[in-house]
């Protein structure tokens, strides 16, 4: 039905929220309040339609903070802006299947895009994650591990008072903020458009540093090391085709960042050698579980030092030391 100013033509209303079930919360009567335009999108800027309500005893009052249009592109809660499926930020599920995601960040494009999005789902088109296409076996068993089935109610709790951080708060018991010293770390500095595109989400970079560490890639001491190890390579596989399932598998890494492959076909192994330090994390990372190459599980390990890069170049006519390096 269009609406009759033309001004609010691209403004979203709705009558029902898009969330997940932490942020519902405990609570099987909860009452909420709507408010058409109340606020922004924090993502695409359009004015939607606000719900505002209480999980359950001692929450805190949750609201949404991006429309639905932005949160059907993406498969988040409005809230919280988790996966819905898995309960996790879109970076670690992009990051295991592989997937860039296509939402402009600029001002000008960002409202336009959501627009066309928003259109096209109305005409019956669905939305860019459920269009599936390829995705990796080991991506989606390295998701099923992490996936949070399980609701955290905790996570609704009342947010840190800032006058008992001063000393100052007088409220007591009465007060309706958490008494809580603030932890300052890295997990602190959180905001909507980095865990929405997935871009420097420090949750899910602690997500899958420790994933990574639990597989055996922890990144060595050694900050010279920017290569990669990758054994069990098909026998028919070319470098060409290493570095197009490298760079397909890495859509949150430039393909300007990698340096060279070096591909040893009578051992089936391949270097993946990088430019710089975080490039070859966030390549360790991706790969934690492995890496599917024409149907084929391939493992990742970290490359070695000078001395032992040298020691293992004048190994590899060895088969026998070729496999134990893998």
């Amino acid at each position: 039905m269009p609406k009759a100013d033309i001004n609010k033509a691209g403004w979203e209303q709705s009558e029902f929220p898009i969330l997940c079930e932490t942020c519902l919360g405990n609570n099987p009567f909860i009452r909420m309040t709507k408010q058409e335009f109340g606020r922004s999108c924090g993502t695409c800027a359009r004015p939607f339609t606000v719900f505002r309500w209480n999980p359950g005893s001692g929450a805190r009052y949750k609201a949404t903070v991006i429309c639905q249009t932005c949160a059907k592109v993406k498969n988040v809660c409005q809230t919280c802006l988790l996966d819905l499926e898995y309960g996790l930020p879109t970076q670690v599920r992009d990051t295991a299947l592989g997937r860039q995601t296509e939402a402009p960040t600029s001002d000008v494009n960002r409202e336009y895009y959501a627009q066309n999005m928003e259109n096209n789902m109305a005409n019956g088109t669905k939305s860019m994650m459920q269009l599936g296409g390829e995705t990796s076996s080991a991506g989606k068993e390295m998701l099923k591990e992490l996936a949070r089935t399980n609701p955290y109610y905790k996570r609704n709790r009342p947010h840190i008072c800032s006058f008992f951080a001063k000393g100052e708060c007088k409220r007591g018991d009465e007060c309706p903020y958490r008494h809580e010293k603030p932890v300052e770390n890295e997990l602190s500095h959180q905001n909507i458009k980095d865990r929405y595109h997935g871009n420097n989400d420090p949750v899910a970079h602690t997500i899958l540093t420790n994933y990574a560490a639990a597989q055996g890639l922890k990144p060595p001491e050694d900050e010279s090391i920017m290569s990669l190890f990758l054994s069990s390579l098909p026998t028919s596989i070319t470098e060409a085709d290493i570095r197009t399932h490298v760079v397909k598998s890495l859509p949150h890494v430039q393909s300007s960042q990698l340096k060279s492959i070096v591909h040893v076909e009578k051992t089936r192994c391949a270097f993946i050698n990088f430019k710089d330090r975080p490039s070859a994390e966030r390549a360790a990372e991706a790969w934690a579980n492995g890496l599917d190459i024409d149907g084929q599980r391939v493992s990742a390990r970290w490359g070695r030092g000078k001395k032992g890069v040298t020691k293992a170049s004048a190994s590899l006519s060895s088969p026998t030391i070729a496999t134990t390096t893998a």
